[in-house]
């Protein structure tokens, strides 16, 4: 039913491959759209954002 597709990353270029497996794996989970980054791509945006949150504030308990 589904065949592998190659798609061209969006950041850099390079052609990455959606397995049929990924595609079945979208469509069971109600994605309607494909991926436009490759997997190294999107792991530096996720590591980027993780990143830029800053540090968590704490708070000292008051009794």
């Amino acid at each position: 039913m589904y065949k592998d597709k190659t798609i061209q990353c969006k950041d850099c270029g390079t052609d990455f491959v959606f397995t049929a497996g990924e595609q079945e794996f979208y469509a069971e989970k109600g994605f309607q759209n494909e991926p436009i980054r490759c997997k190294e791509c999107r792991d530096k945006r996720k590591a980027n954002r993780n990143n830029n949150a800053g540090p968590k504030k704490s708070f000292s308990r008051q009794r």
